[in-house]
């Protein structure tokens, strides 16, 4: 796995697809590679529209409220009109051009909203002026992080080029039946064995305890050696909502190990941590706040 996004059916043919900021020209260098290379059949073409739009994210439980302001008249935004995962074309602020989307990476209510990038001065303005009841503000990457955490969602950390689908806890994603970039080189023994990683949540049994990124997992009194490694975290953050140090790793058969605890090891700040290992949803495990 090398990077994450998500892909929305605008039109029987037509599909727009967002990737993280940084890795934009490779994912797109990627899918011309298969274009031309794997699959020279298809009738498929590929336009970066990158430039041409101004993407803004709603979240929080009065997303709904505030977006409703914006959209036109019209356009119902309810939930059983337009459900988790929806999207759409449609208009805005009284007839500009948009795309709507019901996603969330922050793990509330959330809608992504794109206007032509002309209007993105002024969708942003207009969105923060309607926001004024809620008190809504501008929540920057470092807020996402958090939440993300909180929520369990691989992001870079964890999509590092050498997990797959089955360590991310995604191995249905992947059918069996069916072939797939990937599909032979998923199904080597090194890559299925029974005690492999898997992504997992991780807790300070001493709450008042912070964890440390690329520290490495170890079973409670065995030396803390490289013959003894069990596996790694990834991502840590305060989490606001729990009041401690939460993080995300990968350890030897994790999800068959909730409630067991481990020694997270940081040789480089010296640092011993007791953790217990749980699941990577420490937040509306349910996710009945981005649904709702």
């Amino acid at each position: 796995v090398m990077d994450d996004g998500t892909t929305a059916r605008l039109g029987e043919h037509h599909f727009v697809m967002t990737t993280t900021t940084a890795n934009a020209v490779s994912v797109f260098r990627h899918l011309e590679f298969c274009r031309q290379c794997l699959w020279p059949e298809m009738d498929v073409h590929l336009i970066s529209a990158t430039e041409q739009w101004a993407q803004f994210s709603i979240a929080g439980p009065n997303s709904r409220d505030l977006l409703q302001k914006v959209v036109d008249a019209g356009i119902d935004i309810s939930n059983d009109a337009f459900p988790f995962m929806a999207c759409a074309e449609i208009t805005a602020c009284g007839g500009v051009p948009a795309r709507l989307f019901r996603i969330s990476f922050s793990g509330e209510l959330a809608y992504e909203i794109a206007v032509p990038a002309r209007y993105g001065n002024a969708m942003m303005n207009t969105l923060m002026t309607a926001g004024n009841p809620y008190n809504a503000v501008a929540y920057g990457t470092e807020a996402l992080g958090v939440m993300r955490v909180e929520k369990g969602h691989a992001a870079g950390n964890e999509l590092n080029g050498q997990t797959t689908a089955r360590d991310l806890g995604l191995g249905r994603m992947a059918s069996t039946k069916k072939d797939y970039i990937g599909h032979t080189l998923a199904l080597r023994p090194e890559l299925t064995r029974d005690d492999g990683l898997a992504l997992v949540g991780f807790k300070p049994v001493d709450k008042d305890q912070q964890l440390s990124a690329g520290a490495h997992f170890v079973a409670k009194g065995a030396a803390h050696t490289m013959a003894n490694d069990e596996g790694y975290l990834t991502s840590v953050a305060f989490s606001p909502s729990l009041g401690h140090s939460i993080g995300l790793g990968f350890i030897k058969r994790g999800a068959e190990r909730f409630g067991e605890k481990v020694e997270s090891v940081d040789l480089v700040r010296d640092k011993i941590t007791e953790v217990e290992i749980v699941s990577p949803h420490f937040y509306d495990p349910e996710g009945k706040r981005l649904r709702d």
